[in-house]
């Protein structure tokens, strides 16, 4: 009896949960996407501009919080072509992005200074951040 009740248990869990995949699938995969909205491939790579319109950095990265919200945009400053550059983090409200339709591009825009990114933390790519 012992056994037939425990084959009956781990049958029932066996068949119900591929019903529990599929309906998680199926709560969380309609996202409706707005025309504002961005994607992460539109921003990795954009280049930063300030109130100047000088090339301030470039989107890098982005953080992602436990529960999948951006927390944090990963900028490389400083350095010229490249050598020298260094990462910074600052909060996705910093950076201002924009599409330009007569451009048919992303532009991005920052009121932080050169001075002040310069003199943020700087951000490494360490232990679970490192690819």
């Amino acid at each position: 009896m012992r056994t037939t009740c425990l084959a009956l248990v781990a049958a029932t869990i066996l068949f119900a949960a591929p019903v529990w995949a599929q309906s998680a699938i199926t709560e969380t995969a309609n996202v409706a996407v707005a025309k504002s909205d961005a994607l992460a491939s539109n921003l990795v790579g954009l280049d930063i501009d300030n109130a100047a319109n000088e090339d301030v950095g470039e989107i890098e990265d982005l953080v992602l919080d436990s529960g999948m919200q951006v927390k944090g945009l990963v900028l490389s400053v400083g350095g010229f072509l490249g050598v020298g550059s260094r990462y910074v983090v600052v909060p996705p409200s910093a950076i201002k992005v924009t599409f330009d339709n007569a451009a048919n591009e992303w532009k991005g825009g920052t009121t932080l200074t050169r001075d002040q990114l310069k003199g943020m933390p700087e951000f490494k790519y360490e232990g679970k951040f490192d690819d």
